[in-house]
């Protein structure tokens, strides 16, 4: 039952990060415009392009369980600090704005104790790095 569990939460875990990345990618221009509004202003292209490859690999890699690990490096680097950029509810002064933004936060906290998780305990059983570590070739 571990096993499954483990290969459940890395499919969905890794689903946020893969459909960022194919939205930003289909929306290149929109996403860019996001960014202006969030003040991100230097070098919009090279970013959001890092962005898509950070979002893109790393959540194949949690997916797959190949050097998940890294995969999820990968996606702290990028999740910290839009989180911080993107749902700042500290600036926000009503009530409203303010609950909306901080619920939206602390998803992105518990979404990096996930991928925190992974990094210490491994991609477990059901995974293409396990699998290519049982297979015998010959």
């Amino acid at each position: 039952m571990k096993d499954i569990t483990d290969l459940t939460g890395r499919i969905f875990l890794s689903a946020i990060f893969i459909f960022e990345a194919i939205d930003s990618a289909l929306y290149f221009e929109k996403t860019k415009e996001t960014m202006t509004e969030y003040g991100l202003n230097w070098n919009q292209d090279m970013l959001l392009s890092g962005a898509i490859f950070l979002l893109a690999v790393g959540g194949i890699m949690v997916l797959l369980g190949y050097r998940s690990s890294l995969g999820a490096i990968m996606l702290i680097m990028y999740w910290v600090p839009v989180t911080f950029i993107v749902d700042d509810f500290w600036n926000f002064s009503t009530q409203v704005e303010l609950r909306l933004k901080s619920i939206t936060f602390m998803k992105n906290m518990a979404i990096i104790g996930g991928l925190m998780m992974l990094i210490g305990k491994g991609s477990g059983r059901y995974s293409i790095k396990r699998l290519l570590a049982t297979t015998r070739v010959g």
